[in-house]
Formats: structure tokens, C-alpha cells, sequence
């Protein structure tokens, strides 16, 4: 995370600032000055890349005032405080709040650059952690919306880590509604590209005329998506909608990158199982380019009591948003979202689970009805993945033991109560479903 390092001299002399400046650019340094603390506190803000040298004694905002205004910006900006001789008590009380360190008049250049050179090594380090950090918690963010205790759902959480780490162009398939955008997100930010940006570009929703300016230029404003992406992620959706004119110039694209590929390429396909497929509408070159790594989704039938896990998240959501109470799901209604085919897979369930919030807000509705309305056949006895009963009747227990102790914030007497359970019947059902009573306090 390489930065170049900025010089802020402030120091109402001219002559003192331009001499300071004059040295520190001959040294290497990227100066900039200002005649007043307030000129630089219009340019000054958090996570400023650089280093302030200032002069204690300036009309207007003085020294110690100016330094006590930057800590209150970043207590973690570098500050050199330039004293005259009777001024050194003034500037030990600045290093107590928050200055680097002081230089008395008249002082050594040598001794000034080797001071910022530290105050920028140490500031670069400041801001490398903080992007880090911030990195890391926009990863942790985006993968904690990869809802599921399923195995599937385990294995892609480890797929996503694993291949966020690496130099190589992804490929994600999988069907409709599977969250292919989200898996995109999660594989930019857990990885070394996440402070760079993630540039999106749906290759169906443009003419070729159209996408060809989006992608590589010209465009009116702005850079073309191959050079706002540069260092960091382009995800193309719908890739199997790529021209061959277009197919050609992003093989080109790719290859002048050379390996390891400066801008990673992670391209989504969402015909999988019908119409065209990447592998059969790409040419051989750019799809085995692109296919460097590849992950495919699960469908929601497959994720077992995930499904009921997704439904409670979905709804709790929507009931907060609409400011009423959730709709309970009934054993009934429980195995009727286990049968569900649900061909829409997620994004369907997050339309039912809307829809189930609105329609108990009004008191009226069920969850079957809203299954049959969206085509389902509700009736089936089994779901395509033909499990078995004893599934279906632990995962609808474990959602109601879930829901009931988010309800009653964690108090067992309640749940208890409410479920008619003993208390030692609900603590073997709570350590079989790996639930505890601190996740609900």
C-alpha cells in the first residue's frame, strides 16, 4: 500500500517557508506551504497523507492552537513544531499533546529531513493499518451476508477465502437468484485488490457500440471501465452476452496485463442450465483466461435448513423496516419452504419473505399462499432433493427454538414457558443444534 508522503509547511515568513520547502523538495519531498494555520487546516483532513511542519508563533491561529485543531482531525497526523529560543517550554507542552517533536531556531536541515523522513515512515504505517483494518471489516461485512450453516455454504465461504488470496480471473456460475454479485464483492474485498475499486459492468444491458465505450473508451466523463478498474477488480455480469469484436479486445486486454494480471478480471455467467453458456458462447482462449479459477453456486433446494435460517433473517429485516411484528411459520409452513423447488432461489425467498411481513402486518395471508402465488406446487411430499422427514421436523424445531429465544432476548424460563419444554429437554435440543444462550442476550 505505497504512498507518496505530502510536506505541509505553515509559517506566516515567507522566506522561513520557502527555505524549508526549497530544502525538503532537494531532498526528495512533495512540499506544499501555507502562509496561515487556517490555509492549511482547508486542506488538511483524517488520514491526510503527510507530515505538517509549523511555526509555534503565527498571528491568527498560532502554533499550539493549530495543533491542538489537527489532533482533534486525526491524533495520528505528524506533527514537527518550529520554536524560537524562548519558546521551548511551548513546544515540550506540544509534544504533550500530540506534536512528533520540535526544532529551536536556527535549526539543521539535515536534522529537519531526517525527522520527516521518520514522520513519513510513520504516518505511511498509520494509514497502510487503518486500510487494512478497513479492509478487513469490509470483508467480514460482505461475507457475514453469505447467511448459512449448510456444508455447501461452508465449502463456498472457504472457496471464497481461499481464491481471494490468488492473482487469477474467476469465473462464478450458478443459477438465477443465487447471489453471483455477492460472491463477486465478497472475492474484492477479502483479498489484496480490496482498497482498490470494484468496477461493475452488466454485458447485457448495452448495445455492442455502447459497451464497447463503457469498457474501453471513449467515454464523455470519467475513465472507461478497463481504466478505473486498473489495480483493482472488473466484474463483467452476463459475460456469455460479449460480442466477438469485444471478446477479441478484452483477450487483448488481458494479455497486455501479463501475469500476474495487474487488474483482476471476475466474470459472471447467469445462463447456467439454459440458454447460453459462457463455455459455449465464449471463444476457447478468453473462456479457459477467464476460467483460470471457477466457482458455481448452490441453488437454495440444496442448503436445507438454511432455508428456514434465510426466511427468519429476511423477515426480521422487513418487520424492522415496516415497523411490525414478524409472522410466525407454522410446522405447516416450515415444510412447505423446505419442498419448495424455489427456481428463483434466494432472491426469491427474499420477495416471499417481503410480501409474508406486508400480508401478517394486515392480518390476513399465509405463507402457502405466496408459495402457490410464485408458481409452486406445495403440495409435494418431498423436495426435488427427496430428503427425509426427520430433516424437515429438526430443522423446523431448530428455527423455533431459535425465533423463540431471539423473542424472549435469552430468558430459558420463557422459552420454556412458551414451548412447554423442560428445562433439561431444551438444553440437549440447544447443544444438538449448536445454540447458546449468550447469542440471544
Amino acid at each position: 500500500m505505497s504512498r507518496t508522503m505530502k510536506i505541509a509547511v505553515v509559517d506566516d515568513e515567507p522566506d522561513m517557508r520557502e527555505s524549508i520547502s526549497q530544502w525538503l523538495a532537494l531532498s526528495g519531498f512533495d512540499t506544499e506551504t501555507f502562509a496561515s494555520a487556517d490555509d492549511a487546516l482547508k486542506v488538511i483532513s483524517a488520514d491526510w497523507p503527510g507530515v505538517i511542519i509549523s511555526d509555534i508563533r503565527m498571528p491568527g491561529t498560532d502554533g499550539m492552537t493549530f495543533l491542538k485543531r489537527l489532533m482533534g482531525i486525526d491524533s495520528g497526523l505528524p506533527v514537527i513544531m518550529i520554536t524560537g529560543h524562548g519558546d521551548v517550554p511551548m513546544a515540550v507542552e506540544a509534544m504533550r499533546i500530540g506534536a512528533m517533536d520540535f526544532m529551536e531556531k536556527p535549526f539543521n536541515p539535515e536534522r529537519l529531513t531526517e525527522l520527516v523522513k521518520r514522520a513519513g515512515q510513520a504516518r505511511r504505517m498509520t494509514l497502510d493499518n487503518r486500510a487494512l483494518r478497513r479492509d478487513l471489516s469490509e470483508g467480514q461485512q460482505v461475507m457475514s451476508k453469505l447467511i448459512g450453516a449448510s456444508p455447501v455454504m461452508d465449502r463456498l465461504r472457504e472457496d471464497i477465502l481461499d481464491l481471494g488470496q490468488a492473482d487469477g480471473h474467476v469465473l462464478i456460475d450458478g443459477e438465477t437468484g443465487t447471489g453471483k454479485t455477492l460472491v463477486a464483492h465478497a472475492l474484492h474485498a477479502v483479498g489484496p485488490r480490496a482498497s482498490k475499486k470494484f468496477v461493475p459492468i452488466s454485458c447485457a444491458a448495452y448495445n455492442d457500440e455502447v459497451l464497447a465505450g463503457k469498457l474501453f473508451g471513449p467515454v464523455e466523463n470519467g475513465l472507461p471501465a478497463v481504466e478505473e478498474a486498473r489495480g483493482g477488480t472488473l466484474c463483467l455480469e452476463d459475460i456469455e452476452a460479449l460480442s466477438d469484436g469485444l471478446q477479441a479486445r478484452l483477450l487483448a486486454f488481458i494479455a497486455e496485463q501479463g501475469t500476474p494480471a495487474e487488474t483482476r478480471i471476475i466474470a459472471i455467467s447467469n445462463a447456467r442450465g439454459e440458454g447460453r453458456k459462457a463455455e459455449d458462447s465464449l471463444r476457447p482462449d478468453l473462456f479457459y483466461r477467464l476460467t483460470a479459477l471457477k466457482i458455481t453456486l448452490p441453488p437454495l433446494r440444496s442448503r436445507g435448513e438454511d432455508i428456514l435460517a434465510l426466511f427468519t433473517r429476511m423477515t426480521e429485516q422487513f418487520s424492522e423496516e415496516y415497523g411490525c411484528e414478524p409472522p410466525q411459520v407454522t410446522a405447516q409452513e416450515a415444510a412447505q419452504l423446505l419442498q419448495a423447488p424455489w427456481p428463483g432461489n434466494v432472491r426469491q425467498l427474499i420477495n416471499v419473505a417481503e410480501r409474508a411481513v406486508l400480508q401478517n402486518r394486515r392480518g390476513s395471508g399465509s405463507i402457502a399462499s405466496l408459495l402457490m402465488a410464485d408458481g409452486e406446487d406445495t403440495q409435494e411430499a418431498t423436495t426435488t432433493e427427496g430428503k427425509p422427514l426427520k430433516e424437515y421436523v429438526e430443522s423446523f424445531e431448530k428455527m423455533l427454538i431459535d425465533n423463540t429465544m431471539r423473542r424472549h432476548k435469552g430468558s430459558i424460563a420463557a422459552v420454556m414457558d412458551e414451548l412447554c419444554l423442560p428445562r433439561r429437554t431444551l438444553n440437549e435440543k440447544m447443544a444438538k443444534y449448536g445454540l447458546s444462550r449468550s447469542d440471544y442476550l
